[in-house]
This record gives structure tokens, sequence and C-alpha cells, in this order.
């Protein structure tokens, strides 16, 4: 039997209600029906015109709403992408259904070859995919719909069958996604970050010539008017990376593209957060992913912050110091913000101190403040995996790693054994986008690099709270913003849900409270646009939109004065409506 119908019980498949008693929001029963309509029976998808197959980071976030309507449905969301891993860890950015059209997507499954071209990376046989990958909020996703009903997740072994996946793929990004040899993970293409058009690649992308534009057909324009969507010169970009990554049989450090991406990365630090507490309720410690996590924080202040542009920029590894600002090249930015560059010791304070910024010590105890888990019993997955193993943090179904760690070691004994991150190579992009704001989400950043987002966040360039409805994408004093241009100036759902989440990490209730509402205002007043412009609110791309229907949903179910006076809560410190 495919494992993806192993992983479908009959009950995901009926309907969820979204009609629940008593008398619901208005937007709780539109979103719930947008979802609803969405719903392929095994997975959602983003819309049906525009985007008719299963994408990854969608998932993850739509899970995270579907988890109020159907926890049983949301872990089904994400056992289905889960289902269609390869081999070597990474999880596709695409899962195609096979019941539609090759001609109603491009690129489709007829391009990417993933059962051929990605054969020696493990791409699965029986399902297509893309070979490249979206950015890891799939973890955070996992463990927040777990909290929705630990109950029925711990009967349907939920956590002990996902744990072995996420943990793999983390591994593959820590690892084969190291181009920079510093610890942060790199994308060798733009739609891996998520932000498919943003201005930060128009730098990167100049040295790669296009693909004849009579090699492709774009199915995007069926369905958008040109002038919002990424130019023919851009896609040309685009399809010419993609082709050169399957014709090198998605091999990684190949590439004439490799950026670090802040929010790329702050996702994978806040997934591994998550994957510290799902260790947690299996039973296994989870002090080597938080302390893990906090390595990557450092790496993540070291390489891509900038105290000039008052946030974080990414990092073109292929970049010269003349194409942007290279940290290296002047003193007052070879500083790191609490100790000298070439001090790798621990951010916040001096080697011996690993106090939280916040107060409470770092010292592999859950840095979100809670450590209340119930732990289920250990056992095996139903493909035989021992979802913890003898080193549950380091390991995963697919692979071993020569350099075998003891869980139960203390910090310091899970340092990285190649020593000391070399000093970072290529340069940063001197592009201000919406990405650079996404380490938000961490509680573990020095206090005066959140101070700087958040002047950067509510200043000229972003608006949060004065001039803009909803945060951009882009820079609104930068050459290149367009308020309806796919990324390139309007305001996303997605990245309002993780920076509401950023704000109240950090107490910052206010602005975070005013986000809520705009989120929620904007969401059913366009009938679940895919983005707005930032200024006006006016509904751009698709609508009836799933991530946009899911996190509204996510946002309306939220209990917001829980957290007021505290910098944390009991899910992962990003508050989505946890129903217990």
């Amino acid at each position: 039997m495919d494992r993806t119908a192993q992983l479908i019980t009959p009950s995901a498949e009926r309907s969820i209600a979204y009609d629940p008693p008593g008398s619901p929001h208005p937007l709780h029963v539109r979103a719930a029906k947008v979802l609803e309509r969405n719903w392929t029976g095994a997975s959602t998808v983003p819309s049906r015109g525009l985007y008719p197959h299963q994408w990854s980071w969608d998932s993850a976030f739509i899970a995270i709403g579907l988890r109020h309507l159907s926890p049983l449905r949301a872990q089904t969301e994400l056992e289905t992408l889960l289902a269609a891993q390869w081999g070597d860890g990474r999880v596709p950015h695409i899962v195609f259904n096979p019941s539609v059209p090759l001609d109603a997507y491009f690129p489709s499954p007829d391009f990417w070859r993933s059962s051929t071209a990605g054969h020696g990376a493990g791409a699965p046989r029986t399902v297509q995919t893309s070979g490249i990958v979206q950015p890891p909020v799939h973890a955070l996703a996992a463990w927040l719909v777990h909290c929705a009903d630990p109950g029925l997740s711990r009967a349907r072994g939920f956590l002990t069958r996902v744990y072995p996946r996420l943990a793999a793929w983390h591994r593959y990004l820590l690892h084969r996604r190291d181009l920079g040899g510093g610890g942060l993970a790199s994308v060798v293409h733009p739609w891996e970050q998520g932000m498919d058009n943003s201005p930060a690649w128009d730098l990167p992308l100049s040295r790669v010539t296009p693909a004849p534009a009579r090699s492709f057909r774009r199915a995007d324009l069926d369905h958008g008017a040109a002038e919002d969507r990424p130019t023919d010169l851009d896609y040309g970009r685009y399809v010419r990376l993609a082709t050169e990554y399957r014709d090198a049989g998605y091999a990684d450090g190949t590439g004439e593209f490799a950026v670090e991406d802040p929010a790329f990365n702050a996702l994978l630090i806040a997934s591994e957060h998550a994957l510290a507490r799902i260790a947690a309720e299996l039973g296994a410690p989870g002090t080597a992913r938080h302390a893990r996590a906090e390595r990557l924080t450092a790496a993540l202040v070291e390489r891509l912050w900038d105290p000039a542009s008052g946030m974080f920029l990414c990092r073109d590894l292929h970049g010269t110091a003349s194409d942007g600002r290279d940290l290296r090249g002047g003193a007052s930015d070879d500083r790191n913000p609490r100790g000298t560059a070439s001090d790798h010791r621990d951010l916040r304070g001096t080697a011996s101190d690993h106090r939280d910024p916040r107060g409470t010590v770092s010292d592999g105890r859950d840095p979100f403040g809670a450590e209340a888990y119930r732990r289920g019993p250990l056992g095996t997955t139903s493909d035989g995996w021992n979802p913890l193993g003898t080193e549950a943090d380091h390991q995963g179904p697919h692979e071993t790693t020569p350099d075998r760690q003891n869980p139960h070691a203390t910090e310091a004994d899970h340092r990285d054994p190649r020593g000391p991150a070399p000093a970072p190579r290529g340069a940063l992009i001197p592009e201000r986008t919406v990405s650079g704001l996404i380490p938000l989400l961490l509680p573990g950043l020095p206090r005066e690099i959140v101070a700087a987002l958040l002047r950067t966040a509510s200043g000229p360039h972003f608006g949060l709270g004065t001039t803009t409805r909803l945060l951009p994408s882009y820079d609104l004093l930068g050459e290149a913003f367009d308020p309806h241009r796919y990324w390139r100036g309007p305001a996303w759902f997605n990245t309002a849900w993780l920076l509401e989440r950023g704000l109240r990490t950090h107490a910052e209730h206010q602005h975070a409270d005013a986000l809520r509402e705009s989120v929620l205002e904007l969401a059913e007043a366009t009938g679940f646009a895919e983005y707005v412009d930032p200024y006006t609110g006016e509904a751009c791309g698709a609508t009836g939109f799933s991530w946009t229907a899911a996190l509204a949903l996510d946002l309306l179910h939220s209990d917001t004065t829980a957290t007021h006076g505290t910098t944390v809560t009991a899910d992962m410190g990003l508050k989505g409506g946890n129903r217990r």
C-alpha cells in the first residue's frame, strides 16, 4: 500500500465542522469554508487555480490553523507532506497531485523529474515532487498541532511517527546546506526561501543567464496579472537555476546561487526548539537541541546582523565586498553587539554566563520557560525506526553521521567539532526585506538587537503601526518597491503571523494586538487574499488563499490576554490558540 494512503484514516476525510457549538465568529465560519474547499482528501492546496498541488511551508501554516477545526486533519496534512520526504532528508517544496494536468502549473513534474534526476538523493519513486525545499516551519507546526489535542496525537502516535522525519529534515539543512561553513543553512534557489521575487535576489540573480523564453510556458499568468507577477527575465533565471540543479542530480553546493537568509534560519531555529519539546514529550532530553538553537542564534547574529541597517540582511555567498555590505569591512561593523567578532562565546554575556536575557538560566532547560511535559511511551514507528534511538537529538531515519554524540552529554560536549566558525565569506545584500525582521521570533536575541528591530519595523522603512496597514515585504523607501508586485512590496499574512508571534515573544503586546486586528480585518475584508497592498489593504493575487484563512483562524482563536505581562507562552513561545 502507498505510504500516503497508510497515513490517511477514513475519519480524516470527513468534512470539517465549520459551524461549532455556540455562536462562532463569522470569520471562523468563512475561513473554515475556504479550507474545506481547498482540501483534496489528503492535503490542502494553497488555491484551486494558481497553486493546485501541495506546497511545503503552506501546509505547515495550514496545519496550524486546521488544528482549531480538526486536529486529525491537521496531523494528516503534515503526514502527507512528510511521506514525500527524500532519502537525504530534504522535504520537497511541492508534492504533485497526479490528477492535475501537467499544463496546469509550471514547473510541472516532467520538469523536475524527481524520481530519475533525484534518484541519487533518495527521491521517492511513487510520488512526484520538486527537488528544492522551502522554509522549515514543520516542527513548529507539528508541536502546535500536537498541543491542540494531545490525547488524539498520542493515540495515533503522531509525534512518534513524524519526529524522525523532522530530525532528518533538520540534519539535511544543518549539514548538506551549510554551504558557508558557519553553521547557517543556505538556499540554492529564490523559491526555496518562500519570498520568491524579493529584491534581495536581484543582485545574486544578475549573475545567472536566463533560460530562453521559448523553452518554457508560464502557467501563473493564466491566473494573475503580469504586472503583479515576476518578470519574464526573472522567471527565466529561476528556470535556469532549477534546470542546472536538476541536471546536477540535485547535488548541493554546485550552483551559482547560494544565500544565507535570516527568515529561513530563524524558522529553523524556532523549529529546533520545537523538536526539543517533541523529544521531551517522547521521553528523551531536548537539551542538545536547545543548545544547538542557541548556537544557531549566535551564528545568525554573527553572520547576518547589520547594525547600519538596524536589521538582519541576506548574505550572498558568491558575492564580493563591492557587491554589498561586508560586516568585516569596517571596525564599527566588525564587532558583534555584545563582544568581538572573534569571540564565539554566548552573545548575551561571557563564556561562563549562560543566562537568558530575560533573566532565567539557560543551562539546557527549556528556554521558553515551561518544562512540565507529559511523556509518552517509547517505541518504534510503523516503519521500524526508533524515533529517539540511542542519540535522539541527532539521528533520523535516513542516515547516520560519523560524529555520533551522546544525547545525555552536557552542552559543552555538543559544541561543533569543527571548532570556531570561519570569518563569513561573501557579502551582505544591502536590501531591507521583511525576512530581516522575522528573527524577532527568537527569544535568545540580545536585547539591543530586539530594540533595533522594533525601531526598524515601526520606522519609515516598514511603517508598522504608522503608515502601513500590514507590514510590507520590502522596504517602503527601496528603489524596487512596488505595492502590488509579488514579494516586492505587498504585505503577506504569513509574515504578519510570524511577526505577531515575535512581538509577543518580546512582550510588545500593544504592537502585537494592533497587528493581529489588522490581519483579522483584512483577511475577512479581502476574501482571504494571497497578499495585499500594504498601504490600502487592497486584495492582490489569489483569493480564498489557504494560509491566509488558516492563520487568521489561528489568530482569532489565540488568547492574547493570557500572555500579557509575560514574554513567553506554553506552546513554543509562539501563542497560537492552543486549546489543550
